[in-house]
């Protein structure tokens, strides 16, 4: 057991959890130096322009290959266990990204829920949810995550597009607003966050010379395997975990 009862029931409530260093500094910084200097992935990356046309980059990869350290994250019992507790079933890799907020450049992210795409998908249920995790620092100044707490109570709101983006029903965000607290998710290098895939969220625009890069971990149960099959992301599959160990030598020699 990774939680205890009164973080389950936190994320049952918030739709969120914030897990302070769940990969310590080495771990850490070995990702963000094997990132940077990741041509592959940059060359693979793509751009989605927020409402006011700011370029936000990320990285998605729907496979888990062995020698890769974003799998190795993907994979960690740290992360799994977790998300397994707190979705009550098995659980299994959806995909994962890298988020890159470059300093200054760095567009905004609408207020969307995921479940808002991945209900197109074929996904019947919103049993999904994701962890964040921070490989850089995260604050407000260089567009962090906010989200609105207990938002995922609301079920799934229509979305549509914003620019390059799918935002939800600005109505449906507005009077969310004026009825839910709305957190800044500040972070230190290392901490996680899990939400779930109803939950609202967006980030800002990166106003600072700091860039906000965050590798995030996205996660569908067993139950809801989704009915299409698209290609778009991957159906069931057993998920092969790692021990902490395995994931920090897989880190450590990247």
């Amino acid at each position: 057991m990774f939680l205890s009862d009164i973080s389950r029931a936190d994320f049952a409530r918030d739709g969120f959890l914030i897990v302070r260093e769940l990969f310590d500094g080495d771990e850490i910084s070995a990702l963000l130096a094997f990132a940077r200097a990741d041509h592959q992935m940059l060359a693979q990356s793509y751009v989605r322009k927020d409402a006011t046309g700011g370029n936000t980059r990320l990285a998605l990869q729907n496979e888990l290959p062995d020698d890769s350290p974003y799998a190795a994250v993907a994979r960690s019992e740290r992360i799994a266990q977790r998300m397994q507790e707190l979705l009550g079933d098995e659980i299994y890799h959806y995909h994962h990204k890298l988020m890159l907020k470059e300093p200054r450049v760095g567009g905004a992210w609408e207020w969307h829920q995921d479940y808002g795409y991945w209900y197109q998908f074929g996904c019947l249920y919103p049993d999904m949810a994701s962890c964040l995790i921070a490989v850089d620092q995260a604050t407000k100044a260089n567009g962090c995550l906010q989200v609105l707490r207990r938002s995922h109570l609301m079920g799934r709101i229509d979305h549509a597009n914003t620019g390059e983006q799918q935002g939800a029903d600005p109505a449906y965000v507005e009077a969310a607003l004026k009825r839910l607290e709305l957190m800044y998710c500040e972070m230190q290098p290392g901490d996680a966050l899990f939400f779930h895939g109803n939950l609202l969220h967006r980030s800002d625009k990166n106003t600072s010379d700091n860039p906000r890069w965050s590798l995030i971990c996205c996660y569908n149960t067993r139950h809801n395997d989704p009915f299409i099959q698209n290609g778009r992301h991957p159906n069931y599959a057993p998920l092969e975990t790692w021990s902490d160990d395995r994931v920090r030598a897989a880190l450590l020699k990247c």
